[in-house]
């Protein structure tokens, strides 16, 4: 059934999208896995994930920032609760320039998952309505879970 579900859910991006849109596509832990480039991620994508009868995946279960050397990422896991099936979508994006569009609008769920991976890794979601910090102070400089963050023990008390 997973093997399936990555089939269909390719297809339907890449005839949104065209061929190119999802550059890694493979079964994970037994779970759908696709990984697509920042400018190819888009709420078109996203609506099609909750509004498609083979798909409905109304649930975002979890948004994870991720810092690597060379770029960062964006993790999504989703759930349909309706189909009972699950899928997981990597967006990668430059490091220099970590912006990616808000799935806000489609899935409330990630309102505060784009906040947390804002405010720690400086991820920008281009559309979310109140991208503001959620841990830290307004006035904290940097975001402390990039790997280029540099702490000021003495400023810390340390």
């Amino acid at each position: 059934m997973s093997q399936l579900l990555l089939d269909t859910v390719l297809k339907k991006f890449e005839d949104i999208s065209g061929p190119e849109v999802v550059e890694e596509s493979k079964i994970n832990f037994n779970e759908p896995f696709l990984t697509l480039a920042s400018e190819k991620w888009n709420l078109e994508l996203a609506r099609l994930l909750v509004e498609d009868e083979k798909l409905r995946f109304d649930f975002l279960c979890c948004l994870t920032g991720i810092d690597y050397e060379e770029h960062m990422e964006v993790v999504y896991n989703f759930y349909s609760m309706e189909l009972d099936q699950y899928l997981c979508i990597k967006v990668k994006m430059p490091r220099s320039n970590p912006k990616i569009i808000s799935v806000q609008p489609v899935w409330k769920t990630a309102d505060w998952h784009e906040r947390e991976a804002y405010d720690l890794l400086g991820i920008e979601f281009i559309g979310h309505p109140n991208l503001t910090r959620i841990f830290l102070e307004d006035d904290w400089v940097g975001h402390p879970l990039r790997k280029d963050y540099k702490f000021d023990k003495e400023e810390m008390g340390l």
